[in-house]
């Protein structure tokens, strides 16, 4: 018996008793949604529309809502897309169930390497004892196209905001440290997943217009020759901005290198400061760090309230008390006609990391870190209409409402908060795929 819009009424009894298990359990992301799209059961509009939901609850409740209504063909191309996403538990979910003994199939279980700490989270999906990450629901990468600036918002807003008109709109550094010699850096593990969010940064900057470098698995003096020569790049001086992303395993104020050994990000910021990288004077810099600030684990807390689950001139003196001994009128007469306007060591930077102080960082080791995941997709979706202050905000609330889900674990429901520091001067807006025509 034929449904509404063709799909068998015995098809919507399934999917209509397991819903509730599908929408907790069931990872609907990017390749999930390929699979229904080449079978013809999802347009892209639909595809948008469920990928563009917040959380993934509510991905897979808009799923649900549209499959009923999509041919005789959308359970077992739905099926399908299970099996070929390594959900076959909730595939046979739907496929085991009594009324279905005439066409019933099992389906085995394939294991997923459950996650590890930097922290690390596992898939929402058939899980083993091996290893774990801590991680809320391993949703993949959202990979929907930047959404562009409108001219009216560019003219509106470019006046009290970073002038950022080049094309390219700057150069990026991704530097990722995933694998470290086990003879010189025998605790550090292996960091599963990191070159998920190697590619993720990749993709999003490319879109965004920067022209990106990445570089892999750098001992700590790799690391900072390889930002030494980033910092000295003539093209620096015809763009607008710069972007440098930092992942590795860390402690608090530094990140390793490959060989063990630690890179300070206070050295990283000085590199790019105003003394240091001219070329970069008076233009944002943003610095994304997705490394671990200390060993604690956030295991929360529980609210108190609200549910209960599911942003005159010439008087300055220095602090320091003692203004320019020796400073005479010889000096200021001299120095009168050639006076420059001078700048603070630093400025014009903007920081996010992925957690506090002394707390570890979230990663899957299927999808990448908690914190990449967010800032891919705020920017995706928010860069249109959103200076990049607001939008770090968005992603900690994003960060505050993640979860981990590894039941029997110590990651069972840990957490996880990102901050960001900023001396940014102006808002930055990065107003992608517009260029102002002169």
């Amino acid at each position: 018996m034929l449904g509404e819009c063709g799909m068998l009424e015995r098809d919507r009894r399934g999917l209509r008793k397991c819903s509730v298990t599908l929408c907790k359990e069931m990872v609907v992301d990017e390749l999930f949604i390929q699979s229904l799209q080449t079978d013809d059961i999802l347009t892209d509009s639909m595809a948008e529309s469920i990928l563009v939901e917040p959380t993934s609850h509510k991905r897979s409740w808009r799923l649900l809502s549209l499959l009923p209504k999509r041919g005789p063909r959308a359970f077992s191309s739905f099926c399908s897309a299970l099996r070929d996403t390594e959900q076959q538990h909730l595939c046979a979910l739907l496929t085991e169930s009594p009324e279905r003994d005439g066409e019933r199939q099992r389906y085995v279980d394939s294991p997923l390497p459950l996650p590890t700490q930097e922290g690390i989270v596992p898939a929402k999906r058939a899980r083993t004892q091996e290893s774990m990450e801590m991680c809320l629901d391993a949703d993949s990468p959202i990979t929907s196209s930047v959404l562009p600036c409108t001219p009216d918002f560019y003219l509106k807003h470019c006046q009290q905001s970073y002038s950022m008109v080049s094309s390219p709109r700057g150069l990026a550094l991704v530097i990722s440290n995933v694998s470290f010699d086990p003879c010189a850096a025998p605790d550090l593990d292996s960091r599963k997943g990191g070159e998920v969010d190697e590619e993720v940064l990749r993709k999003v900057f490319t879109e965004l217009d920067y022209i990106v470098t990445v570089r892999r698995d750098l001992t700590a003096p790799g690391m900072r020759e390889c930002i030494e020569q980033f910092g000295r790049r003539q093209q620096h001086q015809t763009v607008s901005s710069c972007v440098v992303c930092l992942l590795s395993h860390g402690v608090e104020g530094a990140i390793y290198g490959t060989d063990g050994q630690l890179l300070e990000l206070d050295w990283v910021f000085e590199a790019f400061d105003n003394a240091h990288c001219p070329l970069l004077q008076n233009k944002p810099k943003m610095f994304f760090i997705q490394a671990c600030r200390g060993e604690e684990m956030d295991c929360g807390v529980e609210q108190s309230d609200g549910p209960e689950r599911t942003q005159s001139p010439g008087c300055e003196q220095r602090d320091a008390g003692r203004e320019g001994e020796g400073d005479g009128d010889t000096r200021q007469t001299e120095e009168r006609g050639r006076l420059r306007v001078k700048l603070p060591q630093r400025s014009d930077m903007i920081c996010g990391f992925a957690s506090l102080k002394g707390t570890a960082a979230m990663r899957n080791t299927k999808r990448g870190s908690w914190f990449i995941q967010e800032v891919n997709s705020a920017l995706r979706f928010r860069a249109r209409d959103t200076h990049l202050s607001d939008i770090l905000v968005q992603v900690n609330g994003r960060i505050k409402d993640r979860e981990g889900y590894a039941p029997g674990t110590p990651h069972h429901r840990c957490k996880e908060m990102s901050e960001f520091t900023s001396s940014l001067c102006k808002d930055l807006y990065l107003f992608p795929k517009y260029h102002p025509q002169y």
